[in-house]
């Protein structure tokens, strides 16, 4: 039976991921904890990425103020180069450094997406290749002064200015910028919850 809309609640603060799930016409309310975020001792990307998405579902599931009816969609976006996490700039030096380090070579974003309710829970892992063109010193500082950089993992935003340094992109676009579409609305699915081409296709 589907739920009724509105009955999905959005583990993240992330404007992004609100638009993301707007623009596939998914009702939402949007419900956050503060989670620890460090990395655990011997864990790898992959690993790391599946727990904190998994992590973000459980700790709004289980909300004394969430009803257990409610689907709850965590999420998490990382960048990867050579198996080192790239999380969110500390300063502009952070930030220079990550930079350099994805100029002119390829990286990996993972984007793992948990969906729970009650007992119930399912878990997606999106993968895509972004390769950089060369950076200049001068370009990585312009672009930490337009402020985009801070608060994105790896320092960059493929939906911004970021795109100016992207050569190539091998996977999902909207896994890069935090939530892969395909991804979610096949775990949404599960849930009973439709995104608008599904309620459009039931009708007709």
């Amino acid at each position: 039976m589907n739920l009724p809309p509105g009955s999905l609640i959005l583990a993240s603060a992330s404007p992004r991921r609100r638009e993301l799930l707007a623009q596939i016409g998914v009702s939402f309310e949007v419900v956050i904890h503060d989670i620890d975020e460090s990395v655990m001792a011997g864990e790898t990307p992959v690993q790391y990425v599946c727990r904190l998405a998994r992590a973000k579902a459980a700790a709004v599931a289980n909300d004394a103020r969430v009803t257990h009816n409610r689907a709850v969609l965590g999420a998490d976006t990382i960048v990867v180069v050579e198996e080192h996490i790239l999380g969110k700039p500390l300063d502009e030096q952070d930030a220079h450094r990550m930079l350099s380090l994805l100029s002119g070579r390829e990286h990996e974003v993972m984007s793992a997406v948990c969906v729970c309710r009650g007992e119930q829970s399912a878990l997606e892992l999106s993968r895509t290749k972004v390769k950089f063109r060369p950076l200049s010193a001068a370009e990585i500082a312009a672009y930490w002064c337009s402020g985009e950089p801070q608060g994105k993992a790896g320092a960059y935003a493929v939906q911004g200015l970021g795109a100016l340094f992207i050569e190539s992109l091998q996977g999902s676009y909207s896994g890069v910028v935090g939530l892969p579409i395909f991804e979610t609305a096949s775990l949404l699915r599960l849930f009973g919850i439709t995104t608008t081409l599904d309620r459009s296709t039931l009708i007709e």
